[in-house]
């Protein structure tokens, strides 16, 4: 769900979705992390992926393992371009051996050059060795020199909870070429600007006290007195009642099964054993749930993952009480009284795969594994516990804590009433990394935030023009076409041949006018501020002419080809091949029409956020069945800004149409600012006079319209949504003046 309140969660998907900025997104435990990994796969438009460390976690982030998408060794690797490396301390990897050994299948291949955006959850599991590895793959692969093959990346997880595990031997080696084993310490994050957002707003704790001992503890700054209000939580004797549903945290995992063990043992009543269904492809030291979970009635269980719909019965953690256990269902009773029957949940092994009809990267289910979403919650260990949410605990540490341990313990709780301490906490216990807190030492700058937004939307919108008018892969695709030829894949191959030669000289043609172009274009978009995008809109219109005739010539030869071989015999894989090459061809011209669009857009002072929600630039498939239709214009652009303005003219408030829409006021407000030129929305609507005067007067005396400039002179009395629309009414009256 998307919370419009919470402004480094808006920031943090606008930088996602509309810029290439690597994105480092962290919080406190219980801020939203993994809400926000969920939005943006269901929210945004690029081709995505996601990694984790370890199995667990890829599969509770609907991810796939690190070392199995880019088909790692375990080895440590060592950025240094050498051959293999062999010491007495351990076998290392090198760069040099690594990619001289590298085999990657064909759609692996294609699927790593495709992407448009990596997710890796869980970062702070990461050693920056595994990191610069990752980065040399994409780079080998997709044959582009920039950090990650120009892929943008985004890492999501917590620095002060689990560390990356490195060896004593592999540290004695690695410390020679990183300060630390955090990922943030890796060559590649040096060359690549990584922008920190912190989501701050807190959903788990909401007593401040607790809180702000929470942070001093992250920050290695814990008071006397913060340690005073805890051990009054010391009780080393204490026994929970077996109603109130204590769990107890511990650092190892046998003294929480031996914990489980026992209680379940005490219980008298009968045993009851529910195996859990697999399926297909599933690595069992990825087991989310139990394979086999043992229960009795009146077992003390938590769930161990959120409830699916509005309901949100149980969260990842809630602790219930078994109630009554028949064979082949389960009742769970919580503390306030409330029943529900259980049902099964699934957990899905998947992997990437690039679908070339649809131009995305589709999640392929490679196995499954069902099982009931519950544990046995006497006791968890530490490790475990994170991403849980307790109401009462038991924290059983000794003198056994590692750096964070204390942190994840305690965020575990939703407040210190429900705290119990079997041993006190000593201020070295609490100590966490310094190259933590000194990368971490960062603030939220919403002003200084807003201008890079603006800076790197208009990046990205001018990497997405230049990656128009790049020609390789589409010379690529009907070279292979050619090619596949001689292996078969017509028996009749005259004619064929002769037309798929034709084809690839044409586009190599293209080509060379593309790359004349895109030098022009590059030119062009470092000079396009300065005369509203004029120049740039109408070279991008001249240049989209010429391109489109071609393409549009090619397409009516390919589509009569089409027809023509339908009335041939043993055909089948020819025709699919002939097929896919038109929706390759076809999704050139829709990237050159959304190229139109966008510098359209840009000349009439559309802004950059309105313009990239409206370029949807992924293919519809044409031709579908068996039948091929001549390109058509894609379904009507700045659809979602006149959704907006019917339900504004229909007297919602912007606030209300922010919440229906699930969008931002600030969005909304960007919609309705962009019918101001059309005169389908007047100023004062949107502005008092009050505000808008002193705003005209800033953009006439700087002669800038940017948004970043003006709100400087302007200063604090003035909001970024009124200086837009200001600019706006603006850009409208200066069009109806000359």
């Amino acid at each position: 769900m998307f919370d419009s309140s919470n402004s480094a969660f808006k920031y943090a998907v606008q930088f996602v979705n509309q810029t290439n900025r690597h994105l480092f997104i962290t919080g406190k435990a219980g801020t939203g992390k993994t809400t926000f990994l969920k939005y943006i796969y269901q929210n945004s438009p690029k081709k995505m992926v996601i990694v984790a460390p370890t199995g667990v976690a890829a599969i509770n982030a609907g991810g796939v393992t690190i070392h199995s998408f880019f088909q790692l060794p375990f080895e440590a690797f060592l950025p240094i371009n050498q051959p293999q490396w062999n010491k007495n301390q351990g076998q290392f990897n090198t760069i040099y051996s690594f990619l001289k050994n590298l085999k990657i299948s064909k759609e692996r291949r294609e699927l790593m050059q495709e992407i448009e955006l990596l997710v890796i959850d869980e970062v702070s599991m990461v050693r920056a060795d595994l990191l610069d590895t990752i980065d040399h793959v994409l780079r080998f692969v997709r044959k582009r020199p920039e950090p990650f093959g120009g892929v943008q990346v985004v890492y999501i997880g917590d620095l002060f909870q689990l560390p990356p595990v490195v060896k004593n031997d592999e540290w004695e080696v690695l410390k020679n070429y990183y300060e630390s084993p955090f990922f943030f310490d890796a060559h590649v994050i040096k060359q690549s600007e990584l922008l920190y957002l912190e989501l701050t707003k807190i959903y788990r704790q909401k007593d401040t006290v607790f809180i702000d001992i929470l942070n001093n503890i992250r920050n290695n700054v814990v008071l006397p007195q913060d340690l005073e209000v805890l051990h009054r939580h010391y009780h080393p004797d204490f026994q929970p009642p077996k109603e109130e549903n204590y769990i107890t945290l511990t650092t190892h995992t046998a003294k929480a099964d031996n914990i489980n063990l026992r209680e379940l043992n005490s219980l008298p009543s009968k045993s009851y054993r529910f195996n859990a269904e697999v399926t297909g492809d599933f690595n069992d030291k990825a087991y989310p749930a139990d394979a086999i979970l043992e229960l009795k009635e009146n077992a003390q269980i938590m769930f161990i993952k959120n409830d699916k719909g509005e309901s949100r019965r149980y969260y990842n953690g809630k602790i219930a009480t078994v109630k009554s256990i028949r064979e082949d269902s389960i009742t769970v009773v919580f503390n306030n009284g409330n029943e529900i029957e259980l049902e099964k949940e699934s957990w899905k092994n998947v992997k990437f795969q690039f679908n070339s009809d649809n131009d995305n990267i589709d999640e392929v289910v490679l196995g499954e594994f069902k099982q009931y979403p519950i544990r046995l919650a006497w006791a968890v260990t530490i490790h475990k516990s994170q991403g849980l949410t307790f109401e009462k605990a038991i924290v059983d540490a000794g003198a056994s804590f590692a750096a964070g341990q204390v942190y994840v313990a305690l965020s575990r709780l939703t407040n210190m009433n429900g705290l119990v301490l079997l041993s006190k906490i000593t201020p070295a216990a609490v100590l966490n990394n310094t190259r933590v807190i000194e990368f971490c030492k960062r603030e939220f700058d919403p002003d200084i935030l807003v201008n890079q937004l603006e800076r790197d939307r208009t990046s990205y919108i001018n990497s997405l023009l230049l990656q128009t008018f790049n020609w390789n892969k589409l010379v690529f695709y009907l070279e292979q076409h050619y090619d596949n030829l001689a292996g078969g894949l017509i028996a009749d191959r005259s004619e064929a041949a002769t037309l798929a030669e034709k084809w690839y000289k044409t586009t190599k043609d293209q080509l060379k006018v593309a790359e004349t172009f895109s030098k022009q274009l590059g030119q062009l978009l470092s000079e396009a501020q300065s005369d509203n995008y004029g120049k740039l809109n109408e070279r991008i219109d001249k240049a989209s002419a010429y391109f489109l005739t071609s393409i549009n010539e090619m397409l009516d030869s390919l589509d009569d080809h089409i027809n023509q071989t339908r009335k041939k015999k043993r055909v089948v894989k020819y025709l699919a091949a002939l097929k896919q090459l038109r929706k390759l061809i076809f999704r050139k011209v829709e990237l050159i029409k959304a190229a139109q669009l966008i510098a359209h857009g840009l000349s009439k002072g559309i802004d950059s956020t309105i313009l990239l929600e409206e370029m949807n630039v992924k293919s519809e498939n044409p031709g579908n069945n068996d039948e091929v239709d001549s390109p058509t214009e894609k379904n009507k652009k700045g659809e979602t800004r006149f959704i907006s303005l019917q339900l504004f003219k229909e007297g919602k408030s912007i606030a209300d149409i922010a919440t229906e829409r699930n969008m931002t006021s600030g969005t909304i407000e960007g919609h309705l600012a962009s019918f101001i030129a059309t005169g389908e929305i007047k100023v004062e609507e949107l502005i008092s006079e009050e505000k808008l005067k002193p705003i005209l007067d800033a953009i006439q005396a700087s002669g800038s319209v940017s948004l970043g400039v003006l709100k400087e002179n302007l200063g604090a009395n003035f909001s970024y949504t009124e200086i837009k629309v200001a600019v706006a009414y603006w850009q409208a009256t200066q069009a109806l003046n000359k």
